[in-house]
């Protein structure tokens, strides 16, 4: 099973930069893991779309029902926040360099991550790339950097 940030999961029901990459690799695993949280940044996602004119309310909620489709097949896995992993995140954050540049929302993808067993999350955020290492993963993007936006550059500490 692979762990994916909202980033990388949205590229599985859309057609943006990068999507062949991460749907062929989400093909080759045992299914995609994503903190719970990624509901909340998902409908945002979806939100974003139609406020840009990218999404129709149709296409919208076609997507939707597919990444609900996902969760009820387990082809997508949300896990848990509970307390541990908001202490694990704390704890990290608490002893991280003062120079780390991380979202929070980044943080608790990549603590809930971790504290699942994960070692290596998929993302094209580079700062939430950089920051994986601090929670012990190892951050992997496979989208060619001809294709990222000025925040998402390729970077794997």
């Amino acid at each position: 099973m692979l762990y994916f940030d909202s980033n990388y999961l949205f590229r599985l029901y859309s057609t943006e930069a990068g999507y062949e990459q991460v749907q062929a690799l989400a093909d080759q695993s045992d299914g995609i893991a994503i903190t719970s949280w990624a509901r909340a940044e998902f409908a945002s996602i979806l939100l974003c779309k139609r406020r840009e004119s990218a999404f129709s309310p149709q296409t919208a909620e076609e997507v939707l029902l597919q990444f609900e489709d996902d969760l009820t097949t387990g082809a997508v896995t949300l896990l848990a926040v509970d307390d541990a992993v908001m202490r694990h995140l704390e704890t990290t954050l608490r002893t991280a360099p003062a120079s780390t540049f991380l979202r929070a929302t980044d943080a608790l993808h990549l603590a809930c991550a971790a504290h699942h067993g994960f070692t290596e999350v998929y993302s094209r955020d580079r700062h939430f790339l950089a920051a994986a290492a601090l929670f012990g993963l190892r951050g992997i993007n496979i989208i060619p950097d001809d294709s990222a936006e000025p925040n998402e550059k390729r970077q794997t500490p």
